[in-house]
């Protein structure tokens, strides 16, 4: 399971102009069935993506794809999670033992 923070940068100013690209991009990522939860960081500091499915290769080169991490709106940090424990609905996260 991947987690990428992104976090606000210098050229913020220009999220608006780049608002629509962005929102397709998100939509591409649910309906490749990678991303599983996307929202905002309070307060307004940027935003979150739970992913799963992809390769670290794969899941980073799509992040850098991103219109507001390509035009450097957002800068991004990626954690990759072993889950150990989930509930059963998130069971498809855990890596086979």
């Amino acid at each position: 399971m991947l987690v990428t923070f992104l976090k606000f940068a210098d050229n913020r100013a220009a999220a608006a102009e780049f608002m629509a690209a962005h929102n397709d991009w998100i939509a591409r990522g649910f309906a490749d069935g990678v991303f599983l939860c996307v929202g905002s960081l309070q307060t307004a500091a940027g935003g979150a993506i739970f992913a799963n499915g992809e390769s670290r290769a794969d899941h980073d080169a799509r992040i850098a794809a991103d219109p507001f991490v390509a035009q450097g709106i957002v800068t991004a940090e990626t954690f990759e999670i072993d889950p150990k424990r989930t509930i059963a609905a998130l069971d498809f996260v855990k890596m086979p033992a």
